[in-house]
């Protein structure tokens, strides 16, 4: 049987394509929906073009209800990715997935995490420290933004003349090469331990 994957996202979802894209033709695991907070978000379309069912919810279902984690309990989802989503997740998803959900984060964690820290936000804040280096944080989610048990960092330099769009790319770059092959060796360590 397939391992299962949920990914939610808020914006144009280019790790989302990118994992879409990677699992297409796996054995091994599928996505096997998409999940919005975002009516406009460009994911859904992407979504759409590999023929995955998407879920649009608000806040209100989000938070207080359990209707999310019926329509991922009723998937039988393994693993719950976030790829550009934006919202704080609640305890009621985190204690029915524990362990079973992971983000991405586009800076060394622990720097420039935290709340309000996404996309640009934080490439400014890179550029504005002049820092040496930046890169990527795959880790698992718990209760507060950013804080969760890192699984895997990549780095790349920052050249004197980087501008922002320079470490965007090069930190996008990482994301879409990274975050599919370790989603894709949790679900391999999660098989081994059944």
């Amino acid at each position: 049987m397939k391992k299962r994957i949920a990914i939610f996202a808020s914006g144009s979802g280019s790790n989302a394509q990118k994992i879409m894209e990677h699992f297409k033709k796996s054995d091994e695991a599928e996505v096997a929906i998409v999940l919005s907070n975002n009516p406009e978000a460009y994911v859904l379309q992407r979504a759409d073009n590999f023929e995955i069912p998407t879920h649009i919810f608000d806040r209100t279902e989000f938070r207080d209800t359990d209707e999310i984690i019926k329509i991922l309990k009723n998937l039988q989802i393994d693993l719950i990715v976030l790829a550009g989503f934006l919202w704080l997740i609640p305890k009621n998803l985190l204690e029915a997935f524990p362990n079973k959900i992971i983000n991405i984060h586009p800076s060394l964690l622990p720097a420039y995490g935290g709340k309000g820290m996404y996309g640009d936000y934080v490439h400014k804040s890179v550029l504005a420290n002049k820092d040496p280096e930046s890169g990527i944080t795959i880790h698992f989610v718990n209760e507060h933004f950013d804080e969760g048990e890192i699984i895997y960092q990549a780095k790349f330099r920052i050249e004197p003349n980087d501008d922002l769009e320079m470490i965007k790319f090069k930190g996008q770059q990482l994301e879409h090469l990274h975050f599919p092959r370790i989603i894709e060796n949790l679900l391999k360590k999660m098989k081994s331990n059944l």
